[in-house]
Order: C-alpha cells, then structure tokens, then sequence
C-alpha cells in the first residue's frame, strides 16, 4: 500500500503561483510514475501533469503547457506540481496518484494510489 497526501492548495489570484506538494508514505521503494489530476465541480477528473520515475519523461496536458511544471524527489517520496499565471479555469480539487497498474499515464485508469485531493481557487 501507498499513501498520498496533498498539501499547498489554497486561495489565489488569477495571474498568481501555487506549488503542490504530494508526499508519499508506505511501501515507496516501488518505481511509481505521478500524476496529477483535477477535479472541478460537476465535471470529470481529468489529467494534468505527469512524471516517470526517474523523471526522464514529462507530460502535460494542453491547458497547463508552459504554466506548470511537475517534478519529484525521489529520497523524499515527495512530487510536486508548480503553477504559475494561474486562470480562473484552473480551480478544482486537485489530486496526486501513482501508478501501478501500467498503461497510458494520462488516464485515471493506470493510476492504483489516490490522494484525498487540495483545493485550488484561483479569483479573477
């Protein structure tokens, strides 16, 4: 078992930074990708940034190129999602995963560890 725990959500302005922390505890010697997902109210949870293990490869989705960065330190157990020119699109309950169960890393699917999730608003 692995468990997550997502910190640094909070209140800001539109055109401001937060950075999110997800610490991981448990049987972390596994190589495990992260992820991070959002959540907005009354819509699915959908992909935002993911890293491998060795941080090798990045993705991110379409909407949060080049405004936030996803990173890790692995003797930490610790990944993070720096966001930066934060939109008032961007508020959601935002959420850690790692993966465990193979496939597509952009898909809620290939994700066996969930985080209880942070809130981020972002005000215009």
């Amino acid at each position: 078992q692995v468990q997550l725990v997502e910190s640094g959500g909070g209140l800001v302005q539109a055109g401001g930074s937060l950075r999110l922390s997800c610490a991981a505890s448990g049987r972390t010697s596994s190589s495990y990708a992260m992820g991070w997902f959002r959540q907005a109210p009354g819509k699915e949870r959908e992909f935002v940034a993911a890293i491998t293990w060795s941080a090798s490869t990045y993705h991110y989705s379409g909407s949060v190129k080049g405004r936030f960065t996803i990173s890790r330190d692995n003797a930490k157990n610790t990944s993070y999602l720096q966001m930066n020119n934060l939109r008032p699109e961007d508020t959601a309950v935002y959420y850690c995963a790692a993966e465990g169960r193979g496939g597509s890393l952009l898909y809620t699917s290939s994700y066996r560890y969930w985080g209880q999730g942070t809130q981020v608003t972002v005000s215009s």
